[in-house]
């Protein structure tokens, strides 16, 4: 009995080692990421296709690798230059508040890792995002390529401009805080359109709703509290 004992947590070991490690950590993270899922549902999160999307993209992948252990809890993380990756429940709630469709065309600003813009392309045609800081702006656009991110182009350039080039868009979301609403995206946003940006100063942010009515008529309701990093102009000064 003892000897068949020994021998069934042989083959079992065996058979354990022998699996793939990258298949264990895929389904760690797969797990890890329903387990994100269940928070942002329990903190009020309700489009069925922001949980999903937020349920597929791999916060992990666009983290520094010494966090990765907490890609998944919802909080910011540092990814350096001063900047950071908003928690998920921020991002889900200002996609969510975007109120996208698979036509979308998006304009992000403030690219960061490019995790909002990996959320937003699993939603929309097309997503357009600026970064300001060079060292995060290229990195992101290998991340993006190499994870398979198709419908999301990235530039590196001073966001508070828009990208006229590509105007008038759908949706447009601010990941850094403002002290006003930059008029050149109030002018790029589609009649119809919904913009998300948090707007004060380092100490006090609200995250604003903008709705641009069909005759192009802005209405504007704040949401919530925030913090986010502030929007830098060229020599990175808070704009």
């Amino acid at each position: 009995m003892r000897v068949k004992t020994i021998l069934s947590i042989l083959a079992l070991s065996l058979s354990f080692t022998s699996f793939p490690l990258f298949a264990l950590d895929d389904e760690v993270h797969r797990l890890r990421r329903a387990q994100m899922v269940d928070v942002l549902k329990r903190e009020g999160i309700k489009d069925k296709n922001v949980l999903e999307a937020m349920g597929e993209v791999p916060r992990h992948e666009f983290v520094p690798k010494n966090l990765t252990r907490y890609a998944y809890e919802n909080r910011p993380l540092p990814i350096g230059y001063g900047q950071t990756i908003s928690q998920p429940y921020i991002v889900a709630l200002m996609t969510e508040l975007l109120k996208v469709n698979k036509d979308s065309v998006v304009l992000e600003v403030g690219t960061g890792s490019g995790y909002q813009a990996a959320v937003l392309s699993k939603l929309v045609k097309k997503v357009y995002t600026i970064e300001i800081i060079k060292e995060l702006g290229e990195p992101a656009k290998k991340r993006l390529r190499r994870l398979g991110y198709k419908n999301i182009e990235v530039r590196i350039g001073d966001g508070y401009y828009g990208w006229k080039e590509h105007a008038p868009f759908d949706a447009i979301i601010v990941t850094c805080a403002a002290r006003h609403v930059p008029p050149p995206l109030i002018k790029q946003l589609k009649p119809g359109g919904r913009m998300c940006i948090p707007v004060g100063s380092f100490l006090y942010q609200n995250l604003i709703l903008i709705e641009k009515t069909k005759k192009g008529k802005l209405k504007q309701r704040s949401v919530i509290p925030v913090m986010f990093v502030p929007l830098l102009g060229p020599n990175r000064k808070p704009r």
